[in-house]
């Protein structure tokens, strides 16, 4: 049987409900060795800012039992290098370009957000980073401060806006209405949680940062508890996001209400995952007799 995998986010067609987690695929170049990126539902590219970021001090990632932290600090070539040099490449593909937006201050948000204007498919806002010292994290875990963000971004914004929640709050629904009165088109999450590791040896944290984003399998649980409970809340369509390594913890995404799944450290471990995890998603289509992805999305049944 034939399976529909369209999906529309926020008036924005994609081919199919998976793209890439912001900060785990770079600009598609090292995985295009592996797979024909034209393939995804959307790329959603690295942080960008207004001008270059080096990024944190090394080491700034370590592995975990489940997962990885890291604490790369947005490192960017900036908006003005990417709209010259990287953008061309990927407007080559044959996909919707999503590109991720950092700054420390609503100023730079609404600053690159001029630059990129309407080059792109769609842009993400990042309020919600856990591994920079200033900006981001205190964005992304107010809600006053998220509307305000949201609201200045949007305005500026010639494309539709996707904001980035943090998981490092009380109550993310909270979080994801307040965005929504401020405009967002859509929200995705979760981005890393906020953790540690440390040497027991030298006594010393492994990250030269101290602490780092976790991400991987160990945040799946509460990634899809999260994206259950904003779907009760908001209207626009949601992305999840947060330890998909198959098309099975795709569905439990979509299940929960998202209209679409990005898939990111997975991809570290085998980058053939995000083109597996569209496979899969079809195959479990097939298997159970349903012609359309979007038969799926928000159907879970509560005991």
């Amino acid at each position: 049987m034939s399976v529909n995998l369209k999906v529309n986010i926020a008036g924005v067609a994609w081919k199919n409900p998976v793209t890439t987690a912001s900060g785990t695929f770079g600009f598609g170049k090292e995985y295009a060795e592996y797979f024909d990126i034209s393939r995804l539902g959307a790329v959603t590219v690295k942080s960008i800012s207004v001008e270059k970021k080096l990024g944190n001090p090394t080491p700034r990632v370590a592995e975990t039992a489940s997962g990885m932290l890291n604490s790369v600090g947005l490192q960017n070539p900036g908006a003005e290098f990417f709209l010259k040099y990287e953008l061309p490449n990927l407007k080559k593909l044959d996909t919707k370009i999503v590109v991720n937006i950092a700054g420390n201050t609503i100023d730079e948000y609404v600053a690159v957000t001029e630059m990129i204007g309407d080059s792109v498919d769609m842009l993400e806002l990042n309020i919600s980073c856990p591994n920079v010292k200033v900006g981001g994290m205190a964005f992304g875990v107010d809600e006053k401060s998220a509307f305000e963000a949201t609201s200045a971004v949007k305005k500026a914004s010639k494309v539709p806006l996707i904001v980035k929640l943090s998981p490092n709050v009380t109550d993310i629904s909270a979080i994801a209405a307040a965005v929504e009165n401020g405009g967002a088109n859509a929200v995705s999450l979760i981005n890393t949680l906020l953790g540690m590791k440390i040497d027991i040896n030298k006594r010393k944290p492994i990250l030269a940062n101290n602490v780092g984003g976790l991400s991987g399998p160990a945040v799946m649980p509460i990634a899809v508890r999260m994206v259950y409970q904003v779907a009760q809340k908001v209207k626009i369509p949601i992305i999840g996001m947060g330890g998909i390594s198959s098309g099975a913890d795709a569905i439990e995404f979509l299940l929960a209400g998202a209209s679409a799944v990005a898939v990111g450290t997975a991809g570290f471990v085998d980058p053939y995952a995000h083109i597996r995890v569209i496979n899969e998603i079809e195959e479990y289509l097939k298997r159970n007799n349903i012609d359309d992805v979007n038969n799926i999305i928000g159907k879970l049944e509560m005991n």
